[in-house]
């Protein structure tokens, strides 16, 4: 299979109030410039400077559409549904990288990026690529090991087929009208840097407290320590060039697990998965893409 060299990648997202929630936006999107040829971002007005900060980028590959949100959306998420869509529906290239405004990419896998992208460019059976995860959690040195958090998703979708995403994060391909599935993919064998979880405790009460509405309920007190803390692994690799600064400056620099944490049956449930898993030597976890190339 011949490979096209004039792929193109467009990279997109949607944000509001970045500054204010404590997301590392910025980091986020400088680290898809590394691979897309243009970056569409959606951006909701907001009470902060994230418009502002994002046009300080004055980098001539991102495009800003300023959108207004739907205040009266608070099913499931679905507003996020609606930004992250009105985004991806103006990328132009043949692939659309997708990032949340708390992922980033590290510049030691752009070219395995690229790379897997030109291979799978002509082959229509790969209709996305999707990435392993690193869930960092209460400081920049811990990442989350668990069914709790999905281990791998796909974040590139293919440009040129019929797909939304419901939820505003996992997308369904719609080969027919009423009815959708998950995407077929090939695995990048590279990760996604979730940074979402260290934010300061203050961003995210306040990330808790403006989501919440989004989704029917009231928002929930935040505490890092309440956690099942035996998920919860050293990190040996390194951090992106692009984030190091704001972990130093933004993230919560430690973890104190609550000795008195008692697990919820939701985590008792995974503690019985992940023991079956070992015997097993599956992964047993849902997956929101048909791996189909590996």
């Amino acid at each position: 299979m011949l490979e096209n060299t004039e792929m193109k990648v467009s990279g997109f997202t949607f944000l509001r109030n970045g500054s204010m929630l404590g997301y590392p936006y910025i980091e986020s999107l400088q680290s898809l410039l590394m691979v897309c040829d243009e970056v569409v971002v959606a951006i909701g007005k907001s009470e902060d400077d994230t418009l502002e900060r994002v046009k300080a980028i004055n980098d001539p590959r991102i495009r800003i559409i300023e959108t207004q949100w739907n205040e009266g959306m608070e099913q499931r998420g679905y507003v996020y549904a609606q930004q992250k869509m009105i985004a991806q529906f103006t990328c132009t290239g043949d692939w659309a990288f997708y990032l949340e405004g708390d992922e980033v990419i590290h510049e030691d896998d752009v070219a395995q990026i690229r790379a897997v992208m030109e291979k799978h460019l002509n082959n229509p059976a790969v209709e996305a690529i999707a990435f392993d995860y690193h869930h960092f959690y209460g400081c920049p040195d811990l990442v989350a090991k668990s069914p709790a958090w999905y281990r791998q998703a796909p974040r590139i979708i293919r440009n040129t087929i019929r797909s939304w995403a419901p939820d505003g994060l996992f997308w369904m391909v719609m080969e027919k009208n009423r009815r959708g599935r998950y995407p077929r993919a090939a695995l990048a064998h590279c990760p996604i840097y979730h940074y979402g979880h260290v934010r300061s405790s203050a961003k995210m009460q306040e990330k808790h407290r403006q989501v919440a509405k989004y989704w029917s309920h009231a928002p929930k007190p935040h505490d890092y320590s309440q956690i099942d803390a035996s998920i919860l692994q050293a990190f040996t690799g390194t951090h992106p060039l692009v984030a190091q600064q704001w972990l130093r400056d933004y993230a919560e620099p430690n973890f104190v697990a609550d000795p008195a944490y008692r697990l919820s049956k939701r985590e008792k449930r995974h503690h019985l998965l992940m023991k079956l898993e070992a015997v097993l030597g599956m992964d047993l976890t849902k997956k929101h893409f048909t791996c189909v190339a590996k």
